[in-house]
Parts: structure tokens; sequence; C-alpha cells
């Protein structure tokens, strides 16, 4: 499937940062499953080179334990690779952002999926904040071939700065195809473990740690204007520059505007001298990149007020959504064509849970239950369960962040809701959860928790979940009442049952769980296929 010619592979963008990830040496691969960023940690785990070297490759229960142990691997002296999607970012801001300030060992790579136009996630979140944040390199590649060139280049870089490196791809790239050219697997000697004790972050010592990331800077800013994925081509004077960023200098290139100078940036910080180059060749500069005008604000900063800057914040650009050949073409003056009439008396079809889901059943009994009362809330959380929220249940009355049914639940129990009940995914559970259900056994919250557990980690492709079989022992180890640690199982000749219980766990003034558990039908499916 992947092989076109003698040397040469299709790739996804994820499989293109994978393969090179491999070739250049990792011995780790740290990740939580999410769209869409899943396929690379996929990638290496049944690539065959990957097992043949050991590189270990187990999911994380979260991005923040995954960039915490990437980091160890650092410390090592090993090479180490971090995946997560944007919204992962959050989660691993902490050790993320100090490991700019202890400095890494062996290469460490951070690379997030970003996802404008929200396909499959909560926000439209740029990531490209976060590497300047942490004030460390930032590679943003323009195609898969610059995908996989990038991620040996942020290796070498990373040891020769001592700093993580950000990677930033976008939905687009990461899940299209294109030929790549590896260069091959290349052998990687260990660096020693290091006793450097910049890793201590007491504050003497981080204080010493802060002042040499600021001294790398100028390092850093001298990289952005020498790297040759920064190119800036002049053709004369006086009319429109465009500053194309990662994946919209295709789009760029596809309109074939009429400028008089373009610079394709896929490497921060800025180059600021390119930028002034730019400038002065220009009688302005359109700022095109898929996510937050990240670019545009400081291209401003750099040019000044008074030179003309436009962009998404201007409204050349749209000011959300990921680009389209259209929208760049248009923005650069290029006529548009609509290939297809605009669709007329087309019903929305929007997502719905898989026929004979286990979440269908606990749903179906659920708002049996929660009918008898007056002013019920459930609250929900990430996962394939969240559709619940859609017809024809319409059961959940939140749906914010990782893990945040349990204490949303709490909160509203604290304020007199009753009942407040919490739905959450397995997976969700032990990633982001349990510290909620400890929060509400401690304050003695009033709330049922209702564990949906089908084995697995469904929403991402059925990877496996960090807590299963173990979820009675957690929930009690946290000290949930034995007693009221059910589990059910979730079918339509169960029903009866779990209604009882449901009504029994709402009636009982305290924390209470309820572990509904039955495999994801789709993971059954594959399991039953793989017998055969």
């Amino acid at each position: 499937m992947d092989n076109m010619k003698e040397g040469k592979r299709l790739l996804l963008g994820d499989e293109a940062v994978a393969l090179a990830a491999i070739d250049s040496g990792i011995s780790g691969v740290y990740a939580y499953p999410g769209t869409p960023s899943t396929e690379i940690t996929e990638f290496i785990q049944k690539d065959p080179l990957a097992r043949e070297r050991g590189v270990h490759s187990r999911w994380c229960t979260n991005e923040k334990t995954a960039m915490e142990a990437a980091l160890g691997m650092s410390y090592a002296g090993k090479r180490a690779l971090v995946c997560m999607k944007h919204v992962g970012m959050n989660v691993c801001a902490d050790p993320f952002v100090n490991s700019a300030v202890t400095g890494v060992n062996g290469g460490l790579i951070v690379l997030v999926a970003d996802d404008p136009s929200m396909h499959s996630s909560q926000n439209e979140q740029d990531s490209r904040f976060y590497g300047s944040f942490a004030m460390i390199p930032v590679f943003e590649p323009s195609c898969q071939q610059e995908a996989y060139d990038m991620v040996g280049r942020a290796f070498e870089l990373s040891e020769e700065l001592k700093v993580p490196v950000l990677m930033r791809l976008v939905t687009r790239l990461s899940h299209s195809r294109a030929e790549v050219v590896p260069s091959g697997p290349r052998e990687v000697l260990p660096l020693p473990v290091s006793d450097d004790r910049g890793w201590i972050l007491l504050p003497a010592i981080a204080r010493r740690q802060y002042l040499k990331l600021i001294d790398k800077q100028p390092a850093m800013l001298g990289l952005s204007e020498e790297i040759p994925y920064n190119s800036l081509t002049l053709t004369g004077k006086g009319g429109l520059g465009i500053i194309a960023c990662g994946i919209a200098y295709n789009y760029v290139m596809e309109a074939r505007p009429e400028v008089i100078g373009v610079l394709k940036l896929s490497c921060y910080p800025l180059p600021a001298g390119k930028i002034r180059a730019l400038a002065a060749a220009s009688d302005r500069i359109l700022v095109i990149e898929d996510g937050q005008p990240f670019v545009e604000h400081e291209v401003k900063s750099i040019l000044g007020a008074d030179y003309p800057v436009e962009g998404r914040l201007t409204g050349a650009l749209p000011r959300t959504g990921e680009l389209t050949p259209d929208s760049v073409g248009k923005a650069v003056g290029k006529p548009t064509y609509r290939h297809f009439p605009d669709a007329l008396n087309i019903s929305a079809r929007p997502p719905q849970l898989c026929p004979g889901c286990g979440h269908r059943d606990v749903y179906a009994a659920l708002n049996e239950v929660i009918a008898d009362y007056d002013n019920p809330r459930v609250f929900g959380d990430i996962g394939c369960y969240t559709l619940g929220a859609l017809p024809p249940f319409r059961t959940l009355s939140s749906c914010v962040d990782m893990g945040a049914s349990i204490t949303m639940a709490k909160g509203a129990a604290d304020a007199g809701v009753h009942p407040a009940i919490a739905v959450i995914g397995d997976s969700t559970f032990t990633h982001s959860g349990m510290t909620g259900l400890l929060d509400a056994v401690n304050s003695g919250a009033d709330i049922t928790v209702l564990i949906s557990d089908n084995l697995t980690t469904a929403m991402t492709g059925g990877q496996d979940s960090a807590g299963t079989s173990k979820y009675e022992g957690i929930c009690t180890g946290l000290g949930v009442d034995p007693v009221h640690v059910r589990v059910v199982v979730p079918l339509p000749a169960k029903i009866e049952e779990i209604k009882q219980i449901i009504r029994e766990e709402i009636a009982y003034k305290g924390v209470s769980v309820i572990i509904a558990r039955r495999e994801c039908i789709q993971s059954l499916k594959r399991h039953n296929a793989g017998k055969k």
C-alpha cells in the first residue's frame, strides 16, 4: 500500500513523522490517543525496525504522564518523541514549559497536531503560542517530505541547544498522503545519563536555568534566519508580499499569485530579518497561516503599526476554520470556482452511537430514571458517549474537557443540584477523572458517577485503555464505599436492573459509582474477526 517506487513511500503526514523518528534512533514514543495525532504512535507500534530495536511504544494514561516519561528518557540520554493533539498540550503544559527550563539531554521532540475547523475537537487552539511561551524552537512542516526531514534536524537541534523542540502539524497535513523519500535508518549512540543539577528546579537552581534559556534565544533567532525551511523569494519591488506558514505555502503555490515576494515560514522564532526584507520590497504583506493569527500579530510588532499587514485579523482571510485553496485564492485575488451547485433540501446527518453500542443502553436506562426528578443534570465527558447529547437521547447537559464530568457534577451538587450525575468513559476516567473522584470523596459530595466501560479507547480507534479490569479497585482505593461501587452489563434485557441500581445510587447521600461494562461493538467485531 505505502510502496510506490523504489526508494519512495506514500505516507500520511503522521506516518512521515513516525518513520523519521524511527530512522532518527528514538528509544521511545509516549502518547495518549487523540485525533489527528493517533497514527504516529500506531505506525511506530507496528513498524518492524521499531520492534527489532525495542522502541517503547505503549500508550500513556494522559498527555502529562507522556511528557514526563519522554523527559525521563531524555534525562537518561536517549531520544524520545511525545505526541498529542492540541488540547492535550493543555494537559501537559506544566512539564512542557518546565522542560525548557531544565533543558534536555537526549533529543526530545514534542509533536502536537492542531485541528483547525474543530473536525474532532472542542476548540481551534493554536499550539505555536505554547512554543513561543516556552521560548523553544517550533517546526511547522509544509508537506510530508518536509515533515520527515524536519524530525531528524529537530532531534539534532534539541541536543545542540539542550532544549525540547515543538513540531506542529495540522489535520490536513496529518491525514493526507504524499510521496516521501526516506533517508534510511541511522544509528544514534545514546548520551550518558545526565548528572546536571539543573534538573532540580528548586527556586535558586530554576533561576539559573531560566537565565540559560534566555541566553539561548539569540541562537534560536539566528537559526530561523539561516535554516532552509524559512525561504524568501523576491521578484521585484512595489506590490503584495506574502508570508505563508506551514501547509499554507502549498495553497499559495497552487493559486500562483502575482506578488512581489513570498516568505515561506516553517521554523520559529520568526526570522525578523527576512520579514523586514520582504516588507522593504512590498507595499503590504498578507499573512496566510492555518490556525490563529499568531504570525500576523508578531509581524505587526516587528514592522510597526504603520505598515499594512493583512490576514485573519483584517478579514482578508476567514477568522475561523482551516484554510482552503479557495479561501487563499480569494485572498490573493485569484478567482475561485464552484465545482458543485449549492445543495438544497438535504438534511444533516449527525453522527450517532453504533447499533448495538452499550452506551445506548446506559442512556436509555438513565433517561427513564431522571424523568422522575424535577431538575436532574447529567454532566458528560470526552468520548463516543458524548453523542448522548444528540438525538435520540439528549441526555447530557455539558461536555467541556477530559475529566470535567465528575468535577462539574461535584460543583453542581455543592450548589444544590440533585441528582447530579457524571457520565465518563473508562479511558477518560483514568486520563483525568480519578482526581475529580478523589475530590468528591474527600468532600462527601452527593453525586452519582457512571463509568461507561467499553474496554477500550473506542473513539480514537480501539487503543488499549489504561484501567481495564482495575476500575472497581481504583474507585474503592480512592475512598468510595465498596457497597456503592456497582457493576452492570448494559444490554436491553438488563434495562430494568440498571434502572433500579441507578435509582438506589441517586438516593444514596454520598459518592456512588456505577460501572456499566460491555465491550465496544466495533472492538468486539475486530476481535472475533481475528479469532477466525
